[in-house]
C-alpha cells in the first residue's frame, strides 16, 4: 500500500484514533456513490449464481426436463421461507451443470455482472460435493470456473480467488475424498470452506480436513453464526482455525465473542438479502451488521447467492444502506475491510486500496 493510499483510507475512517465512531457523514446521491464505489465481494457462492434463464437454457442444451415451463415458472420457484428450502432449489439447479463449458457459462456471466457492479476483487465459493456425487468429474467443474477467472482477469483486470466448500450436511469422510481430488490442483485454490445446513452440524464435525487442508497451505473459512448459534463461531476459530467468519450473524448475542472478534479483526463476510430471504432477519433494520460495525468488527457486506436472494453487490449495498442509514464513511469501511480481509496478494491489495482511496478523494 502506498503511503498516500494509506494516509487517504485513514482520513476517511468512519473511526478515529481511539476506534470510536465519528461524526456521520451525508451524501445526497448515495444511489451514484454505491454505483461508484470499488467493490470486493468473500461471499459469494458461484452455484447460486444460476439465474432462471441460465438454468433453462442449460436444461435445453442437455435435453433434460425440469419442472418449469417458462423463465417466469422457474423465478416463481425462487421462493422459499428457510435455508433447508432454498437448499432443496439450489441442489435441483446444479443438476443442469455438466460440462466444462457450462461452468465456465455460469462463472463468466457472474463475472461479467459483478464487473458492470465495479466489483474489482471476488472470492469464490464452489460445492465440488455436489457436481461429483452425480458423475461429473472434480476437473470438469474447475477448469470451467478456472477459464472464466482467468478471462475475467485478462479483459477487466477483476482478480478473483476460488475457495472449495465442504458441504457440512455429508461426513467428513467424504469432505476428505474431496480434498484428494482438489490436491492436484492446489495451485488454484486459495482455500477452503463450510457451507450447506448449519443446524445440527457444527464446525468440529469437519476438524480433521481443515487441519489437513491447512497442512497443504490452504486457507480457512465457514459459514458460522447464520442459523448455528455463537458457540459455533467459536468452534470454527479454536477447531479450524479459520481466517474469516461467512456471516458470522449470531456474533452479536455474545460481547466475549464480540471482544475476540474485535481483537483479532476476524472479517465478518455478512449477506443482508440472503439473511432477510432466509429470514434469518425480518427485517433489514433489525439486521446487526452496523452495530457489530461500530462495535469496530471487521464487517464486510456480500451477496451470497444472488439469483436467489435478489440482488448482487449493488443490491445489497443499497438495501443495507437504506435500512440502517449506514454513511458513505461507513460504506468506504465496508469495502476497506473486505480488500484487507481478502485473500488477495499484498500488490494486489495494494492496488485496490489505492483505487479505493481515489474514488474516495472524488466524494470528499
Amino acid at each position: 500500500m502506498s503511503i498516500a493510499a494509506a494516509a487517504a483510507l485513514r482520513a476517511l475512517s468512519c473511526y478515529d484514533d481511539r476506534g470510536s465512531l465519528k461524526g456521520a457523514l451525508t451524501l445526497t446521491d448515495i444511489a451514484a456513490f454505491i454505483e461508484g464505489l470499488p467493490k470486493v465481494e468473500l461471499h459469494l457462492h458461484i452455484e447460486g449464481t444460476l439465474e432462471p434463464e441460465m438454468l433453462l437454457a442449460l436444461e435445453a442444451r442437455h435435453g433434460m426436463s425440469l419442472p418449469y415451463a417458462s423463465v417466469e415458472a422457474a423465478r416463481a420457484a425462487y421462493r422459499f421461507t428457510q435455508l433447508q428450502d432454498f437448499l432443496d432449489l439450489y441442489y435441483q439447479g446444479t443438476s443442469v451443470l455438466r460440462t466444462e463449458q457450462d461452468f465456465y457459462d455460469l462463472a463468466w456471466a457472474y463475472l461479467s455482472r459483478a464487473h458492470a457492479q465495479n466489483v474489482i476483487h471476488t472470492e469464490i465459493f464452489f460445492d465440488p460435493q455436489a457436481h461429483t456425487a452425480r458423475g461429473v468429474p472434480f476437473a470438469t467443474v474447475i477448469a470451467g470456473i478456472r477459464r472464466a477467472l482467468d478471462e475475467a482477469a485478462a479483459r477487466h483486470g477483476l482478480t478473483s480467488r476460488l475457495i472449495l466448500c465442504f458441504l457440512r450436511h455429508l461426513d467428513e469422510t467424504d469432505a476428505q475424498r474431496t480434498l484428494d481430488m482438489a490436491l492436484p490442483y492446489r495451485s488454484w485454490i486459495a482455500g477452503v470452506g463450510l457451507d450447506s445446513s448449519e443446524a445440527g452440524h457444527p464446525p468440529s464435525k469437519f476438524a480433521r480436513v481443515f487441519a489437513r487442508a491447512r497442512s497443504h497451505g490452504l486457507r480457512a473459512v465457514a459459514h458460522v453464526g447464520e442459523e448455528g448459534p455463537a458457540p459455533y463461531i467459536w468452534e470454527a476459530l479454536d477447531l479450524l482455525k479459520v481466517e474469516r467468519i461467512d456471516h458470522g450473524n449470531r456474533a452479536i448475542d455474545d460481547p466475549s465473542l464480540v471482544d475476540r472478534l474485535h481483537g483479532a479483526r476476524m472479517p465478518l463476510t455478512m449477506c443482508p438479502l440472503s439473511n432477510l430471504k432466509l429470514c434469518v432477519i425480518k427485517d433489514l433494520r433489525d439486521h446487526p451488521l452496523r452495530r457489530l460495525l461500530q462495535q469496530g468488527l471487521a464487517v464486510t457486506v456480500n451477496s451470497d447467492d444472488p439469483a436467489y436472494f435478489g440482488g448482487y453487490m449493488t443490491e445489497n449495498f443499497t438495501a443495507v444502506q437504506s435500512a440502517l442509514g449506514l454513511t458513505a464513511a461507513e460504506l468506504i469501511q465496508l469495502t476497506r475491510n473486505a480488500i484487507d480481509g481478502s485473500f488477495a496478494g499484498e500488490s494486489e491489495r495494494a492496488a485496490m486500496t489505492a483505487r479505493l482511496a481515489a474514488f474516495a478523494r472524488t466524494i470528499y
